[in-house]
């Protein structure tokens, strides 16, 4: 019975010891920034944005691939954008 109690109240104040991360996502990149719109084409990409730095090939069932700009990365099934994502900038 003791062992149980020495135990519980070594157990009791691990909850006590957590930190609290907090990710601050909508400030990531610049709000001025205009990103790719959901069902755009490659070509209308390209076309908008240039070439992009990176082509990462596609990989799984659908095809998803991805294309990375500079403050930005592009993910695409098959030929059309299903999201395009802001690259976390730190703040100085």
């Amino acid at each position: 019975m003791t062992r149980l109690f020495f135990l519980l109240a070594l157990l009791l104040p691990l909850p006590s010891l957590a930190d609290t991360l907090s990710v601050p996502v909508g400030q990531q990149g610049t709000a001025a920034q205009s990103l790719p719109k959901q069902g755009e084409t490659q070509h209308s990409v390209k076309q908008r944005f240039g070439q992009p730095e990176q082509q990462h090939p596609a990989v799984g069932q659908p095809p998803i691939s991805r294309w990375d700009y500079p403050g930005f990365s592009v993910y695409f099934e098959t030929d059309r954008v299903i999201d395009s994502v802001r690259h976390h900038q730190p703040r100085p």
